[in-house]
């Protein structure tokens, strides 16, 4: 495990900025599994939804009021929360010390044909912006014009093919120990989950990352309004994948 100096050394906030449906929440576990990190699973997402999240027993209702917990909340232990980009976040985009300074911001994406299915397998009213390939490349943009640090991007593929590789690789580019044992866990839901439960019972089931190929209803390569909605995100999902690290 880390020692005393490794976690000081840590950044104090590292945020995922994720696709729907991308395995972003198994990571997520991942990340819980570690120990060296207070986490926080789709802050943002869960405000935008439901109009408010609550952050140590604080009820928080907007954006600049959420930013302002994540960072009070980091000087007392390192934070990683992943969030989604199926919804755009404007005081997020607005915040350049945020962006360029206070957090190392991360981002992983995934095929948007994959997502499409996805997605609509769970919700088939799914409109184009909640793919989420046209955001996570403005919040991308965002912060690669604001930080000194390069954003790091990994892929879902690349994280199915080679999980310790890809993981060894982010961890390195994000400057943490890698931590093998947590590459594993117990099955079960956690109670971030709850609001949003059954977006997450892959990840509730898992025990650790593992492929699973699924047969959806539609192709979204064919389908006359999802086939729109994959040649929108999929310029974007190409030009973050030119930036992507791959596995160590």
């Amino acid at each position: 495990m880390t020692t005393r100096n490794d976690a000081e050394d840590q950044p104090r906030i590292i945020a995922l900025w994720a696709m729907p449906r991308s395995r972003s929440t198994a990571f997520f576990r991942m990340m819980s599994e570690r120990g060296d990190f207070h986490v926080l699973h789709e802050p943002f997402s869960n405000l935008a939804e439901f109009g408010s999240v609550e952050i140590e027993g604080t009820k928080i209702g907007s954006e600049e009021e959420l930013i302002a917990a994540i960072r009070t909340l980091a000087q007392s232990k390192p934070i990683f929360f992943k969030d989604t980009t199926d919804e755009r976040y404007p005081a997020v985009l607005a915040d350049e010390e945020f962006l360029g300074r206070d957090a190392t911001h991360t981002f992983m994406i995934r095929h948007p044909e994959e997502t499409i299915a996805s997605y609509h397998a769970l919700n088939p009213e799914v409109r184009l912006h909640q793919i989420g390939g046209e955001t996570q490349h403005e919040l991308y943009r965002a912060v690669a014009e604001t930080s000194a640090r390069t954003p790091v991007v990994i892929d879902s593929a690349d994280l199915m093919q080679d999980s310790p590789g890809l993981i060894a690789a982010y961890c390195a580019a994000v400057g943490i120990p890698f931590l093998p044992e947590a590459l594993s866990w117990k099955p079960g839901e956690r109670g971030e989950w709850q609001r949003t439960s059954r977006w997450h019972v892959e990840a509730s089931n898992s025990a650790g990352f593992h492929a699973e190929r699924r047969a959806h209803a539609v192709d979204p390569g064919t389908d006359p309004v999802l086939s729109g909605y994959l040649r929108h995100h999929l310029p974007f999902y190409e030009t973050l994948r030119e930036a992507r690290v791959s596995p160590a």
